[in-house]
């Protein structure tokens, strides 16, 4: 018998509350399990410390007998330090934007150096104008 360490679902609708439990891994979420383990409100501050009851020495039992815990009860087991912390899965391929937005940060790329430039040529062609005009000024007082 597979035995995992999951959440099964209590509380009405839109009020969830979580049971931890021990359960043959082929039962419903909410099905027959074999033992309470804690509790999880996600409805509470992140920082109450009832948000999430564990009895760890049933924990620690469990995890003796082989029990695998899912990916969210183990992140509870690692904050608790009953066990390591899970690898964060990380996909870098899904946090690429798609090819619309690839075209449109490039277009705006596009456009804030054509401003850039514009904003560099004014300020470049006074100066040149500036020598122009002392040059026709000293013309004038020349003759």
């Amino acid at each position: 018998m597979a035995v995992k360490i999951r959440l099964a679902r209590r509380g009405r609708k839109n009020r969830p509350f979580y049971s931890i439990v021990a359960c043959d891994s082929r039962m419903a979420r909410d099905g027959r399990f074999i033992e309470k383990l804690g509790t999880y409100n996600p409805l509470l501050a992140k920082d109450d410390e009832k948000r999430v009851t564990l009895n760890e020495e049933r924990i620690q039992y469990w995890l003796g007998q082989g029990a695998q815990p899912t990916y969210r009860v183990a992140t509870f087991l690692g904050k608790a330090g009953i066990a390591d912390m899970p690898a964060t899965p990380n996909n870098p391929q899904k946090a690429k934007p798609k090819a619309k937005a690839q075209e449109r940060l490039e277009e705006k790329a596009e456009k804030a150096k054509a401003a850039a430039e514009a904003a560099a040529a004014p300020a470049e062609a006074p100066a040149e104008e500036a020598p122009v005009e002392e040059a026709a000024a000293e013309e004038a007082t020349a003759e």
